[in-house]
């Protein structure tokens, strides 16, 4: 799957030229030149990394680094300015971005980075737990069996995200990105076919899958441990 990266600029130019270099490079990008555009894209779609300019984006920069961090805790930032006093630079890296880098920047060395960060992504999500105990029924991640039955690798992937994210919303998008590589009707309904697959091994009483109309998806823990 090539990451895909949100890159938030009202310089078009610029934005269209290092849009065309990470594509070159084998990633997927999406521009939004306001601050306004960036949040509906963080809140409707799903990317692995944001490059971010933190001026002339029709609102306060870092009011909107604060809230794409509160939407997505673990999502990337990577802020690309030309704002290169000290301050600047520390206000940023509290409000959460991961790196800071200057214009005119290296597009070379911001690939070095970029892959850098998601390298860490990719190690850490290995190192998440992979074998989980729902109400004395245990499900194997890495050997596709739940009880004793057999998934298929993308029922297992499927079942490991809302494990992993027990009681809380996973979105569709994120799913259909991480899992099917598209997002459209199509993959969306067959998302639709997994989850009820997904549901015969489950007993509603202990847990239950919940579908949020247009958002996601929830593993809901109804019984007793």
């Amino acid at each position: 799957m090539n990451a895909k990266i949100l890159i938030i600029d009202s310089d078009i130019s610029l934005s269209t030229v290092l849009s065309d270099y990470l594509e070159s490079r084998g990633f997927d990008t999406h521009i939004t030149p306001t601050g306004k555009e960036a949040l509906a894209f963080v809140g409707e779609a799903y990317c692995d990394i944001v490059l971010m300019e933190i001026q002339n984006l029709g609102m306060n920069g870092y009011d909107l680094l604060r809230e794409i961090r509160h939407r997505q805790p673990d999502l990337p930032i990577i802020v690309l300015t030309s704002r290169t006093d000290r301050e600047n630079q520390m206000r940023a890296f509290q409000l959460g971005c991961d790196d800071y880098q200057f214009k005119p920047f290296s597009m070379d060395i911001l690939i070095y980075r970029i892959e850098a960060i998601l390298r860490r992504l990719r190690k850490r999500e290995e190192s998440k737990q992979r074998v989980f105990e729902l109400n004395g029924h245990t499900f194997d991640a890495t050997h596709q069996i739940f009880d004793g039955n057999h998934l298929s690798a993308r029922e297992s992937d499927l079942l490991l995200m809302l494990c992993r994210n027990e009681g809380e919303l996973v979105d569709r998008h994120k799913i259909l990105s991480a899992l099917w590589k598209v997002d459209n009707a199509f993959t969306a309904r067959s998302l639709g076919v997994y989850i009820n697959h997904l549901r015969r091994f489950l007993t509603p009483a202990e847990f239950e899958i919940i579908a949020v109309r247009y958002r996601g998806y929830k593993l809901v823990n109804n019984g007793h441990l």
